[in-house]
């Protein structure tokens, strides 16, 4: 009798003990609800975040999966941020610069006019300081999110017109779809702006509501069909050398995560960073040819139009600095960090023309 009790009661452990790590693996594994700011089929601007969906359920083996949700079918793009913080979802896909209007900042954590080229934006927020101001942020204006550089792209065109643009008098009295902090140098140069979302671009152009657009880079802006309405193509793309896309997850989510899930769901982010990058360089020569056989005209801005952009951006600079304390913040260390690399870019990179 004694040894029956003594078995029954040694089951009923080990069943606890069974039923005990099942139940802890089950509320292990994480599912992020993931809307996203660009389609999913748009290259190196949507696919990062579909390939890290992919990868995420790869590495973890199965404890944390991502289901993402094309632009404005849970969530609207520009309204990710607040649905993040408020925790109606628990992670979203955007671009800090959406943001800008909520917090002047955030266009520096996007892209910068004339800004860091892709090596330089990367080296800044990872082992300079620029994470902990990326972080700082979202916290300091109440936003209950953790961030997490997702992707990175390079240089973008910079724009698209119906006819060439010789001198800023051109520019003058356009209407154009423009992005973060350009668009505040555009308007200086008497250019009207709006930031339309991707899908909306070719219907604008093609109905005249707009003259010009800027959106990506070429491989993304041919998807998008701009080819087809405009065609002087204007490089280089002075108001975004890079352009950097960012995670949100609810923090409330994230401190529920276990170590290894959030350093697997950082270093899949991190990968990704270098998977876009690589995606996006390898296909734009191939659409460029392609464009031009089409009777795209590529342009490159001369030396006088950069040189203008450049001023007035120096005057953008000089008035959101003074405008907002963080902003100031913000610039103040990307330009120092900036300065030191200087020496470091000056000696180590062949001129363009040498290439």
């Amino acid at each position: 009798m004694k040894k029956f009790v003594k078995s029954i009661l040694s089951t009923a452990v080990l069943s606890a003990a069974v039923c005990g790590t099942v139940t802890a693996q089950a509320a292990d594994k994480v599912l992020l609800k993931t809307p996203i700011a660009f389609g999913s089929h748009l290259p190196a601007l949507g696919t990062p975040i579909k390939w890290v969906s992919e990868q995420l359920k790869v590495m973890s083996d199965g404890s944390i999966k991502m289901k993402i949700y094309e632009p404005g079918k849970l969530v609207a793009p520009k309204e990710i941020l607040d649905a993040v913080s408020a925790g109606k979802i628990n992670s979203g896909y955007a671009t800090a610069g959406y943001w800008q209007g909520k917090m002047p900042a955030a266009a520096l954590f996007s892209a910068v006019p004339f800004g860091p080229e892709a090596g330089e934006y990367m080296a800044w927020l990872y082992y300079g300081n620029g994470m902990n101001l990326y972080q700082e942020m979202y916290d300091t204006n109440g936003y209950n999110v953790k961030v997490i550089p997702c992707a990175i792209i390079s240089p973008e065109t910079s724009g698209w017109f119906s006819k060439e643009i010789n001198s800023p008098e051109d520019l003058k009295g356009l209407n154009m779809r423009f992005f973060g902090l350009g668009a505040s140098v555009m308007e200086k140069l008497g250019v009207s702006t709006s930031q339309l979302p991707g899908g909306e671009i070719f219907g604008a152009l093609e109905k005249g509501a707009i003259d010009a657009s800027e959106f990506s880079q070429p491989a993304i802006d041919q998807r998008l069909g701009f080819h087809k309405i405009v065609k002087y193509n204007y490089f280089p793309g002075w108001h975004q050398q890079a352009t950097v896309f960012e995670l949100l997850v609810n923090k409330d989510a994230w401190g529920k995560m276990s170590e290894g899930q959030q350093a697997i769901i950082e270093n899949t982010c991190k990968a990704s960073m270098t998977n876009a990058i690589a995606e996006g360089e390898s296909m734009q020569f191939d659409v460029m040819a392609k464009a031009q056989e089409n009777g795209v005209n590529i342009r490159y801005w001369s030396d006088d139009m950069l040189n203008t952009f450049n001023e007035k951006w120096q005057e953008v600079v000089a008035e959101k600095t003074a405008g907002d304390e963080f902003f100031n913040k913000v610039w103040t260390d990307m330009s120092t960090f900036r300065k030191g690399y200087d020496l470091w870019e000056a000696n180590a990179f062949l001129p363009r023309a040498a290439r």
